[in-house]
């Protein structure tokens, strides 16, 4: 009796065993498999430190080459002289003149047929209108026509103050061909200091329907930081419509609208 107990109980410790292995077996099967899984998935979708270094730099490559982008428009003309710049700058098919962007001194293209025809639309229908705008303007000067404007000035004034309300040779809007001084009646720049309220009332004309012909009233008293000069509200510059009206809505000046510097002399 004790002899089959013992092999009973053998037998059922044996089966056990047996029990427990397999068991376990499974068990450390289902965990393997589970890890493999898992380090799959892992190497699907974790890049490896190589992977990640490419990543990096294609981001970096990426974000520097936004950046390049945004500076596009910081024209290569900063900080040069009409005697070193060979062309115009131009961006998004403007030209920019500015006291950081010169024009080169042989730069000659003459009065530009469109804004001329522009601007007598525009005289046209404010004299309809019954303001006080004559036909006579200002319009292209050559460098050398600029420097004798200037010289005197400064002859006059002195540089520092002469800086203010007219360009050196070079960095004149003039010298585009895009760019008129309107006059009044009694042969004064529109609106200028001094003269009468009909001047100064179709000045204020201007400033509201420049846009509509293509122009903007290019220095307004806002914009001193940003375009270096004094308030002119006789001075138009021809940009085209689309630009014209993009700037009139929110008010700013040409070089914010081109995202370029602006403001002062370099040196």
């Amino acid at each position: 009796m004790h002899l089959l107990y013992l092999k009973k109980g053998s037998f059922f410790y044996e089966k056990n065993i047996i029990t427990i292995v397999t068991v376990t077996l499974v068990v450390l099967t289902v965990a393997l498999g589970g890890f493999y899984y898992l380090t799959k998935d892992d190497k699907a979708t974790t890049p490896n430190s190589s992977n990640q270094k490419n990543r990096i730099l294609k981001t970096s490559t990426t974000k520097d080459t936004d950046k390049n982008k945004n500076n596009e428009n910081k024209s290569s003309t900063l900080g040069k002289t009409p005697e070193t710049v060979t062309e115009p700058t131009v961006i998004n098919g403007i030209i920019l003149a500015n006291k950081k962007h010169p024009l080169p001194a042989n730069y000659n293209p003459g009065e530009n047929p469109t804004a001329r025809q522009k601007v007598n639309k525009l005289i046209s229908d404010a004299q309809a209108l019954g303001l006080n705008v004559s036909n006579q303007v200002s319009g292209f000067r050559a460098y050398d026509t600029q420097a004798g404007l200037y010289n005197n000035y400064v002859a006059a004034h002195g540089k520092q103050e002469a800086d203010r309300f007219s360009a050196r040779p070079g960095y004149s809007e003039h010298q585009t061909g895009l760019v008129f001084d309107l006059i009044d009646n009694q042969g004064q720049l529109l609106g200028s200091e001094g003269t009468n309220e009909s001047s100064k009332k179709a000045a204020e004309w201007l400033a509201n329907n420049a846009h509509k012909y293509g122009y903007i009233v290019r220095y307004k008293p806002e914009f001193v930081d940003k375009t270096g000069y004094m308030e002119e509200s006789w001075h138009i510059r021809y940009v085209g419509e689309e630009a014209a009206k993009t700037i009139h809505e929110k008010n700013i000046s040409l070089e914010e609208y081109l995202n370029a510097p602006g403001g002062d002399y370099a040196n």
